[in-house]
């Protein structure tokens, strides 16, 4: 499947990018938004065709181990609930929601990653999930307005002020609810982002929290990725009002043979490769 030529999905410009690095320096919450909003347009098209198959159209998968949330049940009975998706991509995960009964709406804050979703919609003639471009740290709806919020990979760890995008998700939700999120697992900042041997000796400190950004010649950010340690990220839940009730750290499947970037059969049978946090609001 060709994604950018589908009749409904009309074929981006190619970005005009001078060649620039990578590198290890701070990036504000505006520089950071901008460039994420920038990168998943440019390349959600790729993405989808690369990982489309793995993620299915209707499946929510918790990280690259294959973990569903139809085994895992981390959050809880969904039928009937007001559930926000932040960081949906192409809304695989909300789609898993809606047929189990729940109201689901898919944030992201890409616009090419929610066309993706509609052009899946239109292809299964199904409902359309229900979506908004935001940015996940300035949330677009009242206090109290979700009984239930879920993110797998998206957002948290693109965002330059997490804490803030915590009290946000505090604010939309009702006293009692639920807010799971997935992201890599901190100690894989220590490590190289490769699936082989190489992927399996520290060659940094896990406490450098200098996010990680991919800049073009005249230096602008165009990807960056924060670090937090476990430690940071529960102090910024429970800041925020939540209870941390579990933090789960799946195990690599022994039948999965699929690498996903840095992740790997090699690598996930020695090191964590994904954090998830359950957690309820007070």
């Amino acid at each position: 499947m060709i994604l950018a030529t589908t009749p409904d999905l009309p074929p981006l410009a190619d970005p005009d990018e001078d060649e620039g690095d990578a590198v290890r320096r701070d990036a504000a919450p505006a520089e950071s938004s901008r460039a994420s909003r920038h990168w998943w347009d440019r390349n959600a098209d790729e993405y989808q065709d690369e990982h489309g198959e793995f993620l299915g159209d209707d499946r929510f998968t918790w990280c690259p181990e294959g973990l569903d949330e139809a085994e895992a049940g981390l959050l809880g009975e969904v039928k009937g609930l007001r559930v926000l998706e932040i960081g949906a991509g192409a809304a695989q995960c909300s789609r898993w929601l809606a047929a189990q009964g729940a109201r689901p709406v898919a944030l992201d804050i890409s616009f090419r990653q929610l066309q993706h979703s509609r052009r899946i919609d239109l292809g299964r003639g199904s409902e359309p999930v229900a979506v908004v471009q935001a940015d996940a740290a300035v949330l677009p709806f009242a206090d109290g307005a979700f009984d239930l919020a879920c993110s797998a990979y998206g957002a948290v760890p693109f965002s330059a002020d997490t804490a803030a995008l915590m009290r946000e998700v505090h604010r939309v939700l009702r006293p009692g609810a639920r807010w799971v999120f997935s992201v890599t697992h901190p100690i894989r900042w220590a490590f190289p982002d490769e699936p082989g041997v190489e992927g399996l000796t520290a060659t940094s400190s896990y406490f450098d929290r200098t996010p990680y950004v991919e800049q073009d010649a005249e230096g602008h950010a165009t990807y960056v990725e924060h670090h937090r340690t476990l430690g940071d990220r529960i102090r910024e839940l429970t800041a925020a009002g939540f209870h941390l009730l579990d933090l789960v750290e799946p195990e690599w499947p022994e039948a999965l043979d699929q690498e996903w970037g840095g992740w790997s059969p090699l690598r996930g049978h020695h090191i964590p490769g994904t954090a998830i946090f359950v957690a309820t609001r007070d």
